[in-house]
């Protein structure tokens, strides 16, 4: 006598890479090559574009790793924007040839976090993001007073202007594409180990993440310098396509609006979101960019209803309902089918 069984034991296991994710890499390694190919495929007006929306992309990821995940909000990031470009300009007067001189430029700054992180990472909440904006201002009248700086005047890049534009355009675009990369691998390496954990756990609960051992200062102090260095290289690369260095215009808090709002409407604490809003923010700003005051009163108003009505943002809100794992972040754990007769199971995502 025989029978057929009508269930199959399997238990739950676990898995981080999913064939949609490997897909999706594969994808974003494509598009990437074609990018690398942006200076032989594009216009001039493209690829001057597209290095602006390189760096959105760069204050975008930075102030999401700061705020985001290790919930440390700042309104003064532009004290490291405007100190990325000013440190630029100072090496390249030094005789640092102009594009090292940017890297370069943004690990001095990264450097100088450190100290600075000792004193604002003892503050929290509000007093942390005021403390923030005192030390954008506070860097904006110490960089006033080089006389390379000429005040409020302003210099420029002057190293820049011995190269042909074709070539400088080119340069200027691939370094934001790398700076950009770079910067999107290490965060990506940062949340997918144990200090991503840790981040989160801090995020959520700081006294009860210290009470099961995380180091919550430095961990603290890890984001802290790799979001100050992050909008060094922002600076500095925007600087490299302006050229023009002027003191208000890089130590504005319009800085630190942008990056609040691509976050906020893209997806706070989503490693996707901040890109979604940095596109959509590009978009934005290419078609109503010219509209001076009434745009930043849009952006302002888009960021302050994203807030109250969707505080997920685009991206959270579109992963939150369908769950597409386009990244091998975190861990899921797949449910068993309990029943082969009528496929019950499921999959449980944690």
């Amino acid at each position: 006598m025989s029978f057929t069984p009508m269930s199959v034991a399997h238990g739950p296991r676990v898995e981080r890479w999913t064939k949609r994710a490997a897909l999706f890499v594969a994808s974003s390694f494509v598009a990437l090559a074609v990018l690398a190919c942006g200076p032989w495929l594009f216009s001039p007006g493209a690829i001057d574009r597209l290095s602006e929306f390189f760096v959105y992309v760069i204050l975008a990821v930075t102030w999401n790793l700061l705020a985001g995940y290790g919930g440390l909000v700042s309104v003064g990031q532009q004290a490291f924007f405007g100190l990325g470009a000013y440190a630029a300009i100072r090496l390249s007067a030094g005789g640092v040839s102009v594009y090292p001189a940017l890297l370069l430029g943004a690990l001095v700054v990264g450097a100088l976090a450190l100290p600075i992180g000792e004193v604002m990472l003892r503050l929290s909440g509000g007093e942390f993001a005021i403390g923030m904006w005192v030390v954008a201002e506070l860097a904006h009248l110490l960089v006033n007073l080089d006389p390379l700086v000429q005040g409020e005047t302003g210099t420029s890049l002057i190293a820049l202007d011995a190269l042909n534009a074709a070539a400088r355009r080119a340069d200027t675009y691939w370094a934001a594409l790398a700076g950009m990369v770079l910067l999107l691998i290490l965060t990506f390496a940062l949340l997918r180990g144990r200090l991503g954990t840790a981040l989160q756990a801090i995020r959520d609960d700081e006294l009860a993440a210290a009470s099961i051992g995380v180091r919550v200062l430095a961990t603290k102090r890890v984001v802290f310098v790799l979001a100050a260095a992050g909008a060094a290289l922002a600076g500095a690369l925007w600087l490299a396509s302006a050229i023009t260095f002027q003191p208000h215009a890089y130590f504005s808090v319009q800085w630190s609006a942008y990056m609040i709002f691509m976050t906020l409407v893209g997806g706070l604490g989503t490693f996707e979101g901040p890109i979604v809003g940095a596109l959509l923010f590009f978009l934005v700003e290419t078609e109503f960019g010219a509209s001076g005051v009434w745009y930043l009163v849009g952006l302002g108003a888009a960021a302050l209803g994203f807030a109250l009505f969707a505080p997920r943002g685009l991206w959270g809100g579109f992963s939150r309902r369908f769950t597409p794992r386009l990244l091998p972040l975190g861990y899921h754990v797949i449910m068993p089918q309990s029943d082969v007769r009528d496929g019950a199971g499921g999959r449980e995502e944690r």
